[in-house]
């Protein structure tokens, strides 16, 4: 039984180099490093776990012998996350600052959050967001249907 706890859903992440990984993951989102198992000869990263704002992320080195792929070998990945934060603008801002390609700047949006999305360099999207208005889901309807009407198409 593990000493540590887990929240009853986690990602976990393929990548690249998985310690530069864990340093963007850092020095972007305020992550925490819980531990890391790595092989004692070459360095390489088999699994890791980082706090992260309330919730916990694994990750591990892309390795084919174990059946892992990272974004890097799929040219772009179709799962992307949403990470709460105090503020969209300071978040997306660290995150450039630390090596990631802005997609969208934080825009105020019609489901009453600031969002904004990026890409990490180990290409992984991330949508970073804050509250700006309690939305009840019929008005968000409402919202996205009048979205959808001026041109818009679905995202």
């Amino acid at each position: 039984m593990s000493t540590l706890p887990y929240p009853g859903l986690m990602a976990y992440l393929t990548v690249r180099e998985a310690t530069k990984a864990i340093d963007f993951y850092k020095a972007s989102f305020g992550a925490t490093e819980r531990y890391r198992l790595a092989d004692p000869k070459s360095g390489i990263i088999g699994h890791a776990e980082l706090d992260l704002n309330g919730g916990v992320i694994m990750l591990s080195e892309e390795n084919p012998t174990w059946g892992t792929t990272s974004p890097a070998a799929l040219k772009g990945t179709p799962v992307k996350f949403c990470l709460m934060v105090e503020n969209a603008d300071a978040a997306i801002a660290r995150a450039a600052a630390a090596g990631a390609t802005v997609k969208m700047p934080a825009t105020d949006m019609f489901y009453g959050y600031r969002s904004g999305a990026i890409v990490d360099p180990f290409g992984h999207e991330w949508m970073l967001q804050h509250e700006i208005e309690k939305i009840a889901p019929d008005e968000m309807q409402k919202r996205w249907e009048a979205m959808l009407a001026g041109g818009c198409g679905a995202a």
